[in-house]
């Protein structure tokens, strides 16, 4: 099982965005250094506490700070762009990396994002489709490219001049594209199955119960089936909310306290999805009374917290339930104690994982 980094960092409200960024970044640079092999970020332009306004332009900060760790959108929020934006932006972005770029999209699901870009009441999995289908033909294809869609119509016809390159849409390093994923943010999610039938992986959500995650893995054999392809367990990503610490007194106090990142982080989102209909991500079984669902419930089913054998020991049961995958993806958190929020990353590096895999290949090795 390989470890990555996920985050849409959820931060208290009146923080010093500065500080902020400045935290966000170290923990992409610290899980570089620690040998996080990918590390995605989400973007949301109307909230002031997941305040990374462009997943590209953070990433695109951390080129040069970076080695070896790949770094993807997580997600670009493809009806709230124009088709030809994403496409020269994410292609300049793929060679400032060096082609470790991982492209992760999405149709959006902030509400007050759709709301400002002007598509709340549009069908915004039609304009997401559109998008990415406009974006991976401007790299397939050549000027004046004459795309026509529902939303969106791209040319450059009529100002095309070849002979000094104007009229052209920058491709990618990788090709024909980066990797492409898809988060997956529902029980039973459709898109994993449409996703994996045209080549690109997903991520399963670290604000589900394992057993809405374990509903993804049918899907994706399913689109594998339908796209021609094998579905390898290595290439599913799952993302889980981890506080490890070295003595169980300290992971309990910053994972379960009222102030700690941990609670506010499910505060923030328990919030939007009550508000928004959605408490469906947090219940047992569909039918489960909205009252039964509460922020202590969902705290304690979706954080993993604890030492580093009790963290091992409870990641494994979780893979015992879900089945296998590939990529454990460490959800990132506020730093609201830097020192203990390095500590739970470098712990999760050196003593967790080790712990992990070794159990799998003593499993592996007895089957």
């Amino acid at each position: 099982m390989k470890l990555g980094l996920f985050t849409m960092p959820i931060h208290p409200l009146g923080k010093d965005w500065r500080q902020s960024l400045r935290e966000d970044r170290e923990a992409f640079i610290l899980a570089d250094e620690l040998g996080y092999v990918e590390g995605l970020c989400g973007e949301h332009v109307t909230d002031l506490a997941e305040n990374i306004t462009s997943c590209a332009m953070f990433i695109a900060s951390l080129a040069s700070a970076t080695k070896q760790i790949r770094l993807g959108t997580g997600t670009v929020n493809m009806p709230n762009a124009h088709p030809a934006a994403v496409a020269a932006q994410l292609a300049m972005l793929d060679h400032l990396l060096d082609g470790r770029f991982i492209f992760g999209i999405s149709p959006g699901g902030l509400f007050s994002d759709a709301e400002v870009f002007g598509n709340l009441g549009a069908d915004r999995t039609a304009m997401f489709l559109e998008c990415i289908n406009m974006v991976l033909a401007l790299w397939a294809g050549e000027p004046p490219y004459n795309l026509t869609g529902t939303y969106w119509r791209i040319s450059t016809e009529r100002t095309l001049m070849a002979e000094i390159g104007q009229g052209f849409i920058a491709k990618p390093l990788q090709r024909p594209h980066p990797p492409i994923v898809i988060t997956a943010v529902s029980p039973y999610s459709a898109g994993v199955a449409d996703a994996a039938a045209r080549g690109w992986d997903a991520i399963s959500a670290n604000f589900l119960l394992p057993a809405w995650v374990k509903t993804h893995w049918p899907r994706y054999q399913e689109g594998c089936a339908a796209g021609g392809r094998v579905a390898d367990p290595a290439n599913w990503r799952v993302a889980k909310s981890l506080c490890v610490a070295d003595d169980l007194a300290t992971a309990r106090r910053y994972a379960t306290e009222p102030n700690s990142p941990y609670r506010q982080y499910y505060k923030s989102l328990f919030t939007k999805l009550k508000k928004n209909g959605r408490l469906v991500l947090f219940k047992t079984h569909v039918q489960q009374p909205d009252d039964e669902v509460t922020l202590d419930t969902v705290c304690e089913k979706l954080i993993i917290w604890g030492t580093p054998d009790k963290v091992a020991a409870e990641i494994l049961a979780f893979q015992e339930e879900i089945g296998d995958f590939g990529t454990l993806l460490y959800a990132g958190k506020d730093w609201a104690d830097p020192a203990l929020g390095r500590r739970s990353m470098i712990l999760t590096a050196e003593q967790v994982m080790p712990r992990v895999n070794g159990a799998v290949g003593r499993r592996v090795a007895a089957e």
